[in-house]
């Protein structure tokens, strides 16, 4: 008899990157993850995606207890909308869902705080991420606004965004990424972004993390300016890039759309998301 758990979560954008500090902010998205985790007699792990096959593999043996393993096939299918390698917070969406789907196996209560944890542990060790991304983390499965401590794993703020915006991004169709370490030269900017963010100025937190992010390194930033020329609440660069994103209410998507879309690459338009990861047991 097989057992099947489906966990569903979704993708997230930067307001503040937490590379150079440790601390950020993010936002959700809609662009979402659907995790199938399925156990049935046999043995072994066997993933049906390709996607985060270091980092799924670490976490699973992380989480599942040995004796599960060896005595039963686990099988786990990722459905996923968001783009990888373009800073949309794929990599945290899926680890997160897995963990998720995890515990619901285990029969254990859902613990948010521990579902975060094993994703950020799992992304250090698999090397995808430097600070564990526990913002990203946050914010694809509480959905809304988050801001954390990433070192310390401390949720310190989430809240819900408002429901008439959208998040436009423009995937540019050359990916040039800079030197990650570039930036460390510039901690004070990001953590004036950072108290932005923390005092709820989300909008210009953003901006100023675009800018930084995109002179250490070395984007060409020209569509985020065309975006808010056209009116976007807030533009920058997402992650470590390479991806564009804008934020536009109903009145001004139209034109945000059409400034990103004259550049070359894909646009993706995604609604503002709230709401949390959620997880069904379809045998329990």
């Amino acid at each position: 008899m097989t057992r099947l758990i489906r966990s569903t979560i979704h993708g997230a954008v930067s307001v503040v990157n937490a590379v150079a500090n440790g601390r950020g902010s993010a936002l959700g998205i809609s662009l979402k993850v659907v995790a199938d985790l399925s156990i049935s007699a046999g043995k072994g792990i066997y993933l049906q995606s390709k996607q985060g096959e270091k980092l799924l593999n670490i976490l699973v043996r992380r989480t599942l207890p040995k004796t599960v393993i060896l005595e039963n096939a686990v099988r786990i299918e990722i459905k996923s909308e968001i783009p990888v390698g373009f800073g949309l917070k794929s990599s945290s969406a899926v680890s997160s869902a897995v963990a998720l789907a995890i515990q619901k196996f285990l029969g254990q209560e859902i613990d948010d705080v521990k579902v975060l944890n094993q994703s950020a542990d799992a992304s250090i060790d698999a090397g995808v991420s430097l600070t564990g991304a526990f913002d990203d983390s946050a914010a694809c499965y509480f959905g809304g606004f988050v801001v954390t401590d990433n070192f310390s794993r401390k949720l310190i703020r989430r809240e819900p965004a408002s429901e008439n915006l959208s998040a436009i991004i423009l995937l540019p169709a050359r990916v040039s990424r800079g030197n990650l370490f570039n930036l460390y030269l510039a901690p004070e900017i990001f953590d004036l972004a950072f108290k932005m963010a923390s005092d709820r100025d989300y909008w210009n937190a953003m901006k100023l993390n675009g800018m930084a992010v995109g002179a250490l390194l070395g984007a060409d930033y020209t569509p985020v300016i065309s975006a808010i020329k056209e009116h976007a609440l807030s533009a920058g660069i997402s992650g470590n890039g390479p991806s564009f994103v804008a934020i536009a209410d109903s009145e001004h998507l139209k034109g945000v759309v059409s400034s990103l879309s004259s550049f070359e690459g894909q646009v993706l338009i995604s609604k503002i998301n709230n709401q949390k990861a959620t997880v069904e047991d379809f045998d329990g």
